[in-house]
């Protein structure tokens, strides 16, 4: 393996650019709504996952496997590829409305949630403060049909800039509804039981801050960055949440993560990715 291999982006990147943001968090927090409200999607997770028993180890390993597409190796990278094709191609899903059973890994799905996750990351951190051009936002559009061939998309069928987005979206929205799967699980995102090292704290009686409203803080932001549209269909949860205060509250989340020092925001695959990369600029 080269071990100065860039990977899949590099430094030069817009994708690193975005990927930088510790606010990324509330990112994936709205992407998981927005794929709810597809039924046959909902369903594919519904019944092939433990989400709800091991919520948070499922959250670690989605994680690594975007860290490792975007700061890893090309080969790491699309080995964590190949791994993800191979566990979608044995699972299986029976469509709620028509009975139909289906692959998990249809393309029409893998677009759906590839959409939905890179959408939500280049619109949280530009509405959280980061500063980037259209030009740049199509860019990263174009760059990340690279992490949809790893699961197995045809680059070609991805949108690849703001615009194409815009137009599947509205291609695709008669198919979105609320279901019963969708606001259970919207409701489970929004009030997820909390680690017990997390909240040991509490429990210990230490007055360091309750994690639990903390979260609902974070939930609430994401909510608030949805569509328009598909705020409506969620009929905002019962949370008192605007684009406008959505917007604020992930500025000034961006502002405090911006204050934790970087060793504790960067994990081990950006730290080796920037090592990587100096000893390239250094030869």
């Amino acid at each position: 393996m080269d071990t100065d291999d860039l990977g899949l982006f590099g430094p030069d990147s817009v994708t690193w650019k975005v990927h930088e943001e510790p606010i990324l968090i509330v990112a994936g927090l709205r992407s998981l709504y927005l794929q709810a409200l597809h039924p046959r999607a909902m369903a594919g997770v519904a019944q092939n996952s433990n989400y709800r028993s091991d919520a948070w180890g499922r959250l670690v390993r989605t994680a690594t496997y975007v860290g490792t597409t975007i700061y890893g190796t090309t080969a790491e990278a699309q080995a964590a590829g190949r791994r993800v094709r191979a566990r979608h191609a044995r699972m299986r899903a029976t469509d709620p409305f028509t009975g139909e059973e289906f692959r998990v890994d249809e393309p029409e799905l893998l677009r759906w949630v590839h959409v939905t996750e890179i959408e939500s990351f280049v619109s949280t951190a530009r509405r959280a403060g980061l500063a980037l051009t259209d030009d740049e936002v199509d860019g990263y559009y174009t760059e990340q049909r690279r992490s949809a061939a790893l699961v197995g998309l045809d680059p070609d069928d991805v949108p690849g800039t703001a615009a194409e987005v815009a137009d599947y979206y509205r291609d695709v929205r008669p198919q979105l509804r609320m279901t019963r799967e969708a606001a259970e699980t919207a409701l489970f995102l929004t009030a997820p039981p909390i680690p017990w090292k997390v909240s040991l704290p509490a429990r210990v009686g230490l007055n360091l801050g309750p994690p639990r409203w903390a979260y609902l803080g974070i939930a609430a932001t994401a909510l608030g960055m949805l569509p328009p549209w598909a705020l409506r269909l969620y009929g905002g949860l019962g949370l008192p949440t605007t684009a406008l205060s959505a917007d604020l509250s992930a500025r000034a989340l961006r502002l405090a993560l911006a204050a934790v020092p970087r060793r504790y925001r960067e994990g081990p695959l950006q730290q080796a990715a920037k090592e990587r990369a100096a000893r390239l600029a250094a030869a």
